[in-house]
């Protein structure tokens, strides 16, 4: 097995970017386009962990260029190529640190909003319908339990925070005055129909999406879908034939993660504690489950 990817070093090309989990690069002479690298870094409680998930990187990758193709003909997206070989030639050199954890992307103008869909009450909106059944500004039903289905899904914005700090819910209302009412429209509608069709799909293959999150960029007045797309780091994916709605529910996840960190004496500040090697691998499975089920 390759040895995990954890940080990329690709000094001939500009970095951009270092996420919690992605680095983004520039290519010299390509400036119309980025390089998006996934990998193996794994955070929680928006603190990224010193142990990495060995092959995580390319598990959110093939999840990612499999939505792309699936949901193609619903909003184009930004990506150019998975294939190394079709890099620029100065991406050639890191072949070790790129292979099947890259994308070469269309460079956008990134929509400032997180567009998040939501199928069933679970997470933070749950939090929020115990102390009141109006949640970001929509009148939900009384007496419903955690992980209940919507009555359709939720369209719930929210604004992109700088790294280290939390997304804030925002409104509709609110987001038509951040970006304008065609766009909000425009993206709220495309979020839902994305969301409804990876959720038939999902179902056939045991596995339910309660929530995901969706990023878009403008390439001139072109909305594009970017990013990562439907992957276990970005939605609540649960086992159909597992689910009881009236509490939480097991995910494919790094929801062992949570559980372990949440037992710990840890303020869920940097730094990380070390993880052990079962955690590890439990995590490990759970993404590469997801990965099996969806792609195979």
């Amino acid at each position: 097995m390759s040895e995990a990817v954890i940080v990329t070093h690709c000094p001939e090309l500009n970095l951009l970017h270092r996420g919690k989990v992605r680095d983004m690069y520039e290519i010299p002479g390509h400036e119309d386009k980025l390089l998006m690298v996934a990998t193996d870094r794994i955070s929680a409680y928006d603190v990224v962990m010193t142990d990495p998930i060995a092959g995580k990187g390319k598990v959110l990758t093939e999840i990612s260029l499999f939505w792309f193709k699936l949901l193609g003909d619903i909003v184009p997206n930004h990506l150019i190529s998975a294939d190394i070989d079709q890099f620029p030639k100065v991406c050639h050199q890191y072949r070790d640190q790129l292979q099947g954890r890259s994308m070469l992307v269309k460079r956008t103008k990134v929509v400032p909003i997180e567009c998040i869909v939501r199928g069933y009450l679970s997470g933070s909106f749950w939090s929020a319908y115990k102390k009141s059944t109006t949640v970001c500004g929509f009148n939900l039903p009384e007496g419903m339990r955690e992980s209940d289905p919507f009555p359709q899904p939720l369209f719930t914005p929210s604004t992109k925070a700088e790294q280290g700090l939390h997304d804030e819910n925002i409104s509709i209302e609110r987001m038509r005055e951040l970006v304008g009412t065609e766009l909000t429209d425009k993206m709220a509608t495309t979020s839902i129909q994305l969301y409804q069709r990876a959720a038939d799909y999902a179902r056939t293959k045991g596995i339910i999406i309660a929530d995901t999150k969706f990023e878009m960029g403008l390439d001139g007045d072109n909305l594009l879908l970017i990013d990562e797309v439907l992957t276990p780091d970005s939605s609540r994916f649960w086992p159909l034939d597992q689910y009881t709605p009236g509490k939480g529910q097991p995910s494919f996840d790094k929801q062992f993660l949570r559980d372990y960190l949440s037992s710990l004496d840890w303020n869920k500040q940097p730094p990380p504690p070390p993880l052990p090697a079962e955690i590890l691998a439990k995590t490990k499975s759970r993404y590469e489950e997801a990965q099996q089920r969806l792609t195979r």
